[in-house]
């Protein structure tokens, strides 16, 4: 079946929004997504049905249990993981804090950690806060010509000290996506952990952790139409043996050893059911996208074969209607556009300057006519500083999801058009 963007869009409650008059564009979901309705059933669901701690021996606290254990199964289908290899938390940023504090307790002689210029803030802070510990903390450049990584300055960091190497799998501030896999591998050629941060690629295509051979990824549902949860896949071999701080009561076996406190339950269940309804995308309209998923279409069933095929069939929606918005803006005069060039892999995301035009009136003016946009550095702050916008309010940011239409980009190109003439 052709993907049916009314379908998904009658799904989503908050696109009955209006501004001035005007009907809401949510061009906003690199920050996080809209939530269909079924995320909020699932919510409240949970509050009204199951609302208990872990582990007790009546009603409500089994059924808690098992919305928590389900939803570990249901985000394993998600990344292509283990169950039991699948952790939650409050969000990537407090994970990734936690991940790196556990890992700078032990490191022997290896004393350096790698990460990137391009990266968002909570793959980068976590890991120079180990400098009060006396890590040596080095930075991979990016191409501020191409916005993408310099992979052979990467290569050219990577030593026998290295013990973390901490990389994102795509931009949130530009759209670049990476070479993980190739970065993975180099990695621990080096002897060093692998850690990839896939917030903002979780939403535009298939995640295979086994694939990648990664020894930790982190993401977090709110960007791909669940709450505020974040998502935390160690590697067997790795997450058994990581020395996280934790209370002695509480369980040292995988996953728990990293999951601190009372877990956000109904936000659990709430990023449950948002991979239910990427599945249900792609049991709908993915006929044959798995072919150009790059997993194997024919090893794959259940569940994990309709969430790859949902992320597909969502990716060859926006893609096109990215290319149209990269064309037209880039032929208006006073605007550019960062990010990679035409044939380099990206997600759906543009990113733009108006010449003497701040980002935050930019964004401010379309706000007002009912679009929605990001301005600024996105946390992503070493890239906007070496892209020398820093000074300038940084860059406008429009994000495409799967409930975005030709119509809404039409209405912002007319806009941003108005501004920049």
């Amino acid at each position: 079946m052709q993907y049916d963007v009314d379908y998904i869009r009658k799904q989503f409650p908050a696109l009955s929004i209006k501004v001035n008059g005007y009907p809401a564009a949510y061009f906003d979901g690199p920050g996080g997504t809209q939530v269909p309705q079924r995320v909020i059933d699932a919510v409240v669901d949970y509050l009204v049905r199951c609302n208990a701690n872990a582990g007790g021996c009546f009603l409500n606290s089994r059924e808690s249990d098992l919305v928590i254990n389900g939803a570990r199964r249901a985000m394993a289908d998600f990344i292509g993981s283990d169950p039991d290899e699948v952790a939650f938390g409050q969000n990537t940023t407090t994970l990734m804090y936690q991940l790196a504090l556990a890992l700078g307790r032990e490191a022997g002689s290896r004393n350096e950690i790698l990460i990137t210029e391009i990266d968002h803030e909570a793959n980068r802070g976590p890991w120079l806060a180990l400098k009060e510990r006396g890590f040596t903390i080095r930075e991979a450049r990016f191409d501020t010509e191409t916005c993408t990584l310099d992979m052979d300055d990467f290569k050219s960091k990577l030593n026998e000290k290295t013990y973390v190497a901490a990389f994102n799998y795509a931009s949130n501030g530009v759209g670049t996506i990476s070479d993980v896999k190739e970065m993975v591998r180099l990695a621990h050629s080096a002897g060093a952990i692998a850690v990839v941060d896939a917030v903002h690629y979780a939403l535009h295509g298939p995640i295979d952790v086994k694939e990648l051979g990664t020894d930790y990824l982190l993401c977090s549902a709110y960007k791909f139409f669940g709450p505020h949860v974040g998502i935390f896949y160690g590697r067997r071999e790795q997450f058994e043996k990581l020395p996280a701080y934790r209370l002695r009561v509480q369980s040292g076996t995988i996953p728990c050893r990293i999951e601190t406190g009372t877990l956000n339950h109904e936000g659990i269940a709430g990023a449950s059911e948002a991979v239910e309804f990427i599945a249900d995308i792609g049991k709908r309209f993915g006929g044959s996208t798995l072919s150009s998923s790059g997993d194997h279409g024919e090893s794959l069933t259940g569940r994990r074969k309709n969430v790859i095929a949902g992320m597909v069939a969502m990716e060859q929606y926006e893609q096109p209607l990215a290319q149209i918005m990269i064309d037209e803006l880039s032929g208006m005069k006073k605007v550019k556009v960062y990010g990679p060039p035409q044939d380099h892999p990206r997600t759906s995301t543009v990113s733009f300057t108006v010449e003497g035009v701040p980002a935050d009136r930019v964004a401010a003016e379309l706000g007002e006519k009912g679009l929605f946009v990001w301005d600024g550095h996105f946390y992503a702050s070493r890239l906007v500083e070496r892209l020398g916008l820093d000074q300038s309010g940084g860059l406008v940011r429009i994000g495409l999801s799967p409930y975005n239409t030709a119509e809404e980009i039409g209405r912002l190109l007319e806009e941003v058009n108005k501004i920049a003439r």
